[in-house]
């Protein structure tokens, strides 16, 4: 069976005050996108599984353990994670981190958590 990792920042860790974000997010509206991106992964048929990381010197073990943990065939990065100029330490640590512990995993981006079927679609290949 095909499975998906969805990373993303833990929403509660967000700084929705940076002017990088589009106006009006919030924490509870990124957990309602995952939860859409999750169900719309699983219509699919494929395994989803969520590895949210906080912003600091933790998220790349935190997703290496993730991705020990099962084979991946698709790593699908939010947005969150590579829109804000400031993220861009962590995303580079999700990049190597994936890069690490997943090598023959597709990795694709997302726009929203809602479209993460999508981006995962645009990399794999169903047979």
């Amino acid at each position: 069976m095909t499975r998906v990792l969805l990373v993303g920042q833990i929403p509660e860790t967000v700084d929705f005050s940076d002017p990088a974000l589009p106006p009006g997010f919030s924490a509870e509206k990124i957990n309602a996108g995952i939860a859409i991106g999750v169900a719309k992964l699983k219509e699919k048929g494929w395994d989803a599984d969520i590895c949210l990381v906080s912003p600091d010197e933790t998220a790349g073990a935190v997703l290496e353990k993730q991705l020990a943990s099962a084979s991946y065939d698709c790593v699908v990065i939010g947005g969150g994670l590579r829109l804000p100029p400031r993220s861009l330490v962590l995303f580079e640590t999700v990049v190597n981190a994936i890069h690490k512990a997943a090598p023959n995993a597709t990795i694709a981006f997302n726009t929203k958590p809602e479209d993460t079927a999508d981006a995962a679609a645009r990399w794999l290949i169903v047979v």
